[in-house]
C-alpha cells in the first residue's frame, strides 16, 4: 500500500500544468501507479474545467460575442458527458525495462517517454543510472540499486524528488515500497540502501547532492556528474 504521496498543491500544479517537465514526469508516473491520487487529480481535473468552462460561457453570452446560449445547465451537462465518457485505449508503448537479468514494466507515463530513456551507467558497486532527457535544466534518472547497496550519506543543495517504480529501500526515516514519493530538500540528510531486495527508483535533482558523512565527502566536487541528465 502506497503510504507517501504527493502534496495537494504539487497535485494541483499537476493537474493545471504547471510543474516543470522533470517533476511531471515524476508525479505523473506515481499517479499511475496510486489510485487514492488519481482521484485527488480527477477532482482538481474537474474543478479547474467548471471554473474555466463558467468563464469561457460567460463570455460568450455577452452582447459583443452575440449571446451564444449556452446556459449553466448545459454547461454541467457537457461536463458530465466528458468525464463520464471512457477513453478509448492509447497504443501502447514499449513498458519494458531491462538491467541486470531482471525485466521492470515502466507505468503508463514512463512508458510514454521509453525513448527519452538513454544507456544505464555503473556509477560504482551495486549501483546503476539511465538519464532521461525531459529537456529541464535539473537531472532526471532511472536509478536502480541492486540488493545491498547503499547511496553514502548526503543532503540536497535543492529539491530532490524520488518515486519507486519498483521494489524496496529504505533510510533513516523510513521504509519506501513500490508507488512511494518522497520530496526531500536541504533540511533532510538521509542514506538510501536496498537489503535483500533490489530497487528501481524515478528521480529528480534541481541542484547537485551533497555528500555529509566520512570519505565520500570527497565526492562533492563530482556531485553535478553523479546524476547528471546526461552520458
Amino acid at each position: 500500500m502506497i503510504k507517501s504521496h504527493p502534496s495537494e498543491a504539487i497535485l494541483y500544479q499537476y493537474a493545471s500544468g504547471d510543474l516543470s517537465a522533470a517533476m511531471t514526469l515524476v508525479v505523473g508516473t506515481h499517479v499511475d501507479m496510486c489510485s487514492v491520487c488519481q482521484q485527488t487529480v480527477c477532482e482538481i481535473e474537474h474543478d479547474l474545467c467548471s471554473k474555466h468552462l463558467d468563464t469561457v460561457v460567460q463570455t460568450l453570452n455577452t452582447p459583443s460575442h452575440g449571446y451564444s446560449g449556452l446556459s449553466k445547465t448545459d454547461t454541467d451537462k457537457m461536463l458530465e458527458k466528458i468525464f463520464s465518457s471512457e477513453a478509448k485505449p492509447a497504443v501502447q508503448p514499449d513498458e519494458l525495462i531491462c538491467l541486470e537479468g531482471r525485466r521492470f514494466v515502466l507505468p503508463r507515463t514512463l512508458a510514454h517517454n521509453r525513448a527519452r530513456i538513454g544507456d544505464w551507467t555503473n556509477l560504482v558497486g551495486k549501483l546503476w543510472r539511465a538519464p532521461i532527457d525531459v529537456g529541464d535544466r535539473g537531472h532526471t534518472n532511472l536509478i536502480y540499486m541492486e540488493p545491498g547497496t547503499q547511496v553514502p550519506e548526503h543532503t540536497h543543495k535543492g529539491q530532490e524528488a524520488t518515486l519507486v517504480v519498483d521494489g524496496v529501500f529504505n533510510d533513516e526515516k523510513d521504509v519506501y515500497y513500490n508507488g512511494d514519493f518522497i520530496l526531500l530538500d536541504a533540511d533532510r540528510t538521509h542514506t538510501p540502501q536496498t537489503s535483500a531486495q533490489d530497487c528501481l527508483t524515478l528521480a529528480t535533482l534541481d541542484a547537485p547532492l551533497y555528500f555529509t558523512s566520512g570519505i565520500s565527502r570527497l565526492l562533492n566536487p563530482f556531485s553535478s556528474l553523479f546524476f547528471r541528465a546526461s552520458a
